[in-house]
């Protein structure tokens, strides 16, 4: 045996405390000869790579001589002998006598580690990028299975336990859009669904060996064929909790060989938190919108009930007068002329306020995509209804598609909507302006600079600020909006205009 074989040439002097120090080196020492063969080794390295040293002595290694690149350091990935593989770093060198010396050491945890917070770092982004829950959620099946050794992941959202589940990310078991009614089959069939618990405890579930069982059970026959498409061994079901609830659970499938250790569970507990604000944030979206449409309906009818109901009433009344004098043996004409034009008034203002009402209800979208014409057309009825000054400046006139110019129009609005809602203002400025490659669309105000927040999320702009926010986003851009420092507010959409070519920008 050459366990004790020390890895670097010293003095004379110093070799009997530089051998003992090299042989309890927790890193593994290698000496190489001028064909790149094992010469020595310290018992540090054997471990690591797993074989004795008196088997390695005399055969060719695995590190490569010469320069390792700017960081000095390669990565050797070695088969594991009863496990996964191994990530070794390395630092070659000539030792002086034409042949080389290795210093390495085991970084596979390390790595993992650090490829984990990446992952749970992208996982981040892409909730906070709030796009499409499905699409986010998909991306962060889809970093569970690149990161940690699994096979496949499921998010799954969980309202009641008793109906029927709602798959919002997979990856690794390919198509399978009829898992939900293949699962529903199983349940049917007595199926032991282990997620359930995860998810009515509030704590992860580990099950070793799963897939075999599920296989084997004719009960799971609907998703036998789905459950064996991915080489998997293990299972965990990570429930997803947020504020206190669990909204749903992230089903991991470990491939085989591959134990969930707390380093693998603490990374989905991660993940899991993040799947979980991914759902909760579109759940209080939704609900944001939906509040949103009833008080849109509740302002629709007391402005119904403060114009158009009260003139109704008002004309009614004059009627009633008007007939009073018609019914008199020596009606007044001139207090009948009188009443049918005031009745007549009455009747032209009532129709002007409903007609106001249904175009706030249904805006007309821009003509031909043009956006200048519509946004000006909107700001003139704007100011003669309300004497609000609204200035229209655009240097440029672009012609966008209907549906981009729709999406920008109705922010214009909405802004203008505000302004008077709100702001105490007597002039806005609307512009619409190109700047370095992108469409600028911007309303300010002089008014106080304040907006009411938004009762769910205190967000100051409230649900319009979360409408034009998405209607920019649907198109790449940005919508900003806030008091100034001098006084009044700003919003400011910004849209790339190369992304709207396919709109006819």
């Amino acid at each position: 045996m050459h366990d004790d074989v020390t890895t670097v040439p010293v003095p004379d002097r110093d070799a009997p405390g530089a051998a003992a120090l090299v042989a309890v080196c927790p890193d593994g020492l290698v000496l190489l000869d001028d064909e790149g063969r094992f010469r020595s080794l310290n018992p540090a390295a054997a471990a690591l790579l797993g074989r004795p040293a008196d088997e390695l002595l005399g055969t060719p290694a695995p590190f490569v001589p010469g320069p390792a690149g700017p960081s000095g350091t390669r990565i050797l990935r070695r088969p594991g002998p009863d496990g996964p593989g191994r990530e070794l770093r390395y630092r070659i060198a000539p030792d002086g006598t034409g042949g080389w010396a290795v210093w390495f050491g085991d970084v596979t945890d390390r790595l993992a580690r650090q490829e984990r917070l990446t992952a749970i770092v992208r996982a981040a982004a892409g909730v906070a990028e709030a796009g499409s829950l499905t699409s986010t959620l998909d991306a962060i099946a889809r970093e569970i299975i690149g990161t940690a050794h699994i096979a496949a992941a499921q998010i799954l959202a969980v309202d009641d336990p008793a109906a029927d589940l709602q798959v919002l990310g997979m990856a690794g078991f390919g198509s399978a859009p009829d898992f939900v009614r293949r699962l529903r089959s199983c349940r049917e069939r007595g199926a032991d669904i282990r997620f359930l618990e995860a998810h009515a405890r509030g704590e992860p579930v580990v099950v070793p060996h799963r897939r075999a069982a599920i296989l084997s059970d004719p009960a799971w026959e609907p998703l036998h064929e789905i459950m064996g498409r991915p080489d998997w061994d293990g299972f965990v079901a990570m429930p997803m909790v947020v504020r206190g609830t669990t909204v749903g659970v992230i089903n991991a499938y470990y491939q085989p060989d591959e134990a969930p250790d707390p380093s693998s569970l603490a990374f989905l507990e991660a993940m899991a938190a993040h799947a979980a604000v991914a759902v909760d944030t579109a759940r209080l979206v939704a609900r944001s919108r939906s509040e949103a449409r009833t008080a849109e309906r509740r302002r629709l009818a007391r402005d119904l009930h403060d114009s158009v109901v009260q003139q109704l009433f008002s004309i009614r009344m004059q009627v009633s007068a008007l007939q009073g004098q018609l019914d008199r043996s020596d009606p007044d004409p001139s207090r009948v002329l009188g009443a049918a034009t005031e009745l007549s008034e009455m009747s032209a203002d009532a129709l002007d306020d409903l007609r106001l009402l249904v175009r706030e209800m249904h805006p007309a979208a821009p003509r031909g995509g043009d956006l200048v014409e519509a946004v000006r057309t909107h700001a003139s009825e704007v100011q003669s209804r309300t004497g609000l000054r609204v200035d229209v400046l655009a240097p440029v006139d672009p012609r966008l598609g209907p549906g981009v110019a729709d999406d920008l129009y109705r922010t214009v609005r909405e802004a203008l909507h505000n302004a008077v809602k709100h702001a105490g203002a007597d002039t806005v400025r609307v512009r619409i302006e190109r700047s370095d490659g992108d469409l600028v669309v911007e309303i300010a105000d002089d008014g106080t600079g304040i907006r009411p927040a938004d009762p769910l999320t205190g967000v100051p702009g409230g649900i319009g600020l979360v409408s034009m926010r998405e209607r920019a986003e649907r198109w790449g851009g940005t919508c900003s909006a806030g008091p100034r420092p001098d006084g009044g507010w700003t919003v400011r959409t910004v849209l790339p205009v190369a992304g709207l070519h396919g709109e006819g920008a």
